[in-house]
């Protein structure tokens, strides 16, 4: 089981927050220096000097080399196979990464198209097929190492450190939902919006993390996290978001942080779990979620 084969890993159990405890201690910095700057002023200056697409790589390249940093740290430094830092299984399931993959892109696409057709005064076609294919190839390589940083850093290695230490699953799921979402603090979303996004950014940690546990691995995780932020990234973007990409639309509605909020986390979300229990077969959601090891 994912969480039980900590008992089995023979590494101190500190090798298992100095990575995660970097990583937060660098996005406080970033908090900290931002929080008297306009962050969107900062990344037009930055779009105006570099372009949009070499902003938007100076923005993930660090996040993305993040995932060798972590990979290595586990199997050289804490000995431990990325297997087991991925999956309960005998090997990693590709097949459970390209039906979330797939599935979320699915539904982001209809969505957004949904929204479009709804409310098209809300968006302008931005499609421009020179730019929009040079980012493509860009966000294919960079968004899913991007994302599979944050799935093997905070459902990865940090869920399993806590379970080490503490042997409480609730725990190993909470902290490292809430952390997921305080990390986005300094986002010019969180500006524009207000506070109340953390509840998505802490929803969707929270989410991913259940994903993670009750499949006993972290293959959920990835395909969807890998989904959301490319499918995202390529459909549409707004001059208030962290990513400012050449993609096929631009939003330029005024966001409320109400129905964009609700309906995931509330909603799509508890429906996406019933949908991958029933595909996968979960069972005994208390004791995977609740019951300490």
């Amino acid at each position: 089981m994912y969480l039980q084969q900590v008992k089995n890993f023979k590494s101190h159990p500190i090798l298992y927050f100095v990575i995660p405890a970097g990583f937060l201690f660098l996005m406080v910095v970033n908090y900290i220096f931002s929080m008297d700057v306009d962050t969107n002023d900062i990344i037009n200056k930055t779009i105006a000097t570099f372009g949009v697409n070499g902003a938007f790589i100076m923005l993930i390249f660090p996040l993305a080399l993040g995932l060798f940093i972590v990979l290595f740290w586990v199997k050289i430094v804490q000995g431990q196979s990325i297997k087991s830092l991925t999956t309960a299984r005998e090997k990693i399931d590709w097949k459970r990464i390209l039906f979330s993959f797939v599935l979320w892109s699915s539904i982001t696409i209809i969505m957004t198209f949904l929204a479009y057709y709804a409310t098209p005064e809300n968006f302008i076609w931005n499609f421009n097929s020179n730019k929009f294919f040079v980012f493509l190839a860009i966000a294919i390589i960079l968004i899913p190492m991007q994302t599979s940083f944050e799935e093997y850093l905070f459902r990865g290695n940090l869920m399993q450190g806590l379970v080490l230490v503490t042997r409480n699953r609730l725990i190993a799921l909470l902290i490292p939902a809430i952390l997921f979402g305080l990390m986005h603090m300094a986002n010019p979303e969180v500006g524009k919006i207000g506070l109340i996004i953390m509840v998505y950014y802490i929803g969707t940690g929270l989410f991913l993390g259940i994903l993670t546990i009750m499949d006993e691995g972290l293959e959920l995780a990835l395909g969807f996290h890998a989904a959301n932020n490319l499918i995202g990234a390529l459909l549409v973007t707004a001059d208030w978001t962290a990513f400012q990409t050449h993609s096929i639309f631009k939003d330029i509605s005024e966001p409320t942080g109400g129905f964009e909020i609700v309906v995931p986390v509330f909603i799509i979300f508890p429906l996406l779990l019933l949908l991958f229990s029933k595909v996968y077969k979960w069972e005994n959601w208390k004791e995977k979620l609740i019951c300490k090891i």
